[in-house]
């Protein structure tokens, strides 16, 4: 028989998954967000911020969201460099295959790459969580940690289970082994949307990061209680009441946006094919406007500022070779490698702007 870690199926979670899969159905009539470039954007950055703000970096969602637009941040090295990964990563999230136990050392490289000496391979060392000098909790010891992921991912894809249940299991049982050196509580909350998304496309863009950094303490707490239990019991109820909670956030957000944009701007957008790099004059006649003042006012500032239409040189807005391009897949949201971009050190940013 396949290995299953402890925990028992309450009737509070059975009562959650219940409300999960009725609120699936709710989302179904805003065609799965497809209709929601701005919203699916908007909450695929506050997951990057909020799960790495978790882990202390001290980067803002307005300096992430800069981050991806190749717009110049000054802050720590180390944390411009934590966000550059996890925009990689998340704008390859659709593709991965959270039943993979390859995939998951493939994507840890990429998320902590320069960052840590053994990014994509498994601790070889003792690891724990400290306060001061006391230990709060002691991981398995190294030796032991492919043999339990081994048998983590078995129960992955031989055991019969309800996929919400599952996926809150796989990251308590993944914080409990701690398999990596660091980045560790990213990964295990990436791979648990990764498997519910496996379930409906949707969980794609649900900020369920966002929720747990809003009840952080909550969250630390239910881990910790399933360790003295010895059962993830505790955490799976948390963790379902977070999946429910961003999900009626999304659907209450779901409502508002199409009041965000005017008519003209919706209507340049619905013009525009992704991926096709536009200049002024060309989007201007696809509207049938002559003045370019009136026509930046009313139709591409508005798509610029909350960010589904790029510059190609937003370092240079006002390059004659300027070009604008449609951004709403979730690939083409988070392509950070701009030709232009440049990642600099606190004090090179000082000299560019002249601080002292």
């Amino acid at each position: 028989m396949a290995y299953k870690p402890p925990y028992t199926i309450t009737t509070k979670m059975m009562n959650m998954v219940s409300k999960i899969m009725k609120l699936v159905g709710k989302f179904s009539s805003i065609h799965n967000l497809d209709g929601q470039p701005l919203l699916r954007r908007n909450n695929q950055i506050r997951s990057i911020h909020s799960s790495l703000a978790i882990e202390n970096n001290v980067l803002s969602e307005k300096q992430v969201t800069e981050i991806i637009q190749g717009k110049l941040v000054v802050g720590p090295q180390k944390d411009i460099l934590e966000v550059q990964n996890a925009i990689q990563v998340y704008a390859k999230i659709s593709k991965i295959n959270p039943y993979d136990q390859n995939e998951l050392k493939k994507y840890h490289k990429i998320l902590m790459s320069s960052l840590v000496s053994d990014d994509g391979f498994y601790r070889k060392s003792q690891v724990g969580v400290f306060d001061d000098e006391k230990a709060i909790f002691m991981a398995p010891p190294a030796d032991r940690v492919p043999t339990l992921m081994n048998q983590l991912y078995e129960y992955l894809r031989e055991v019969e289970e309800n996929i919400f249940i599952k996926s809150c299991v796989f990251h308590y049982e993944f914080e409990f082994i701690h398999p990596f050196s660091d980045g560790n509580g990213r990964m295990g909350r990436l791979f648990q949307t990764c498997l519910i998304a496996s379930e409906e496309d949707i969980f794609l863009y649900l900020p369920v990061e966002s929720i747990i950094k809003k009840r952080q303490q909550e969250y630390y707490d239910a881990i910790s209680k399933s360790n003295l239990n010895g059962n993830s019991n505790v955490f799976i109820e948390f963790m379902l009441d977070v999946i429910l909670e961003a999900m009626l956030e999304t659907l209450n957000l779901a409502n508002r946006e199409t009041s965000r944009l005017s008519t003209q701007s919706k209507k340049l957008f619905k013009m525009m094919e992704e991926g096709i790099p536009y200049s002024t004059i060309e989007l201007m006649k696809m509207v049938g406007l002559k003045s370019r003042a009136s026509f930046k006012k009313n139709y591409l500032d508005p798509l610029l500022e909350i960010g589904i239409v790029n510059m190609t040189s937003p370092m240079a807005p006002n390059s004659r070779n300027q070009r604008y391009i449609k951004v709403q897949s979730s690939d083409e949201v988070f392509d950070v490698y701009k030709q232009n971009q440049k990642t600099y050190t606190l004090e090179e940013a000082k000299k560019i702007l002249g601080i002292d």
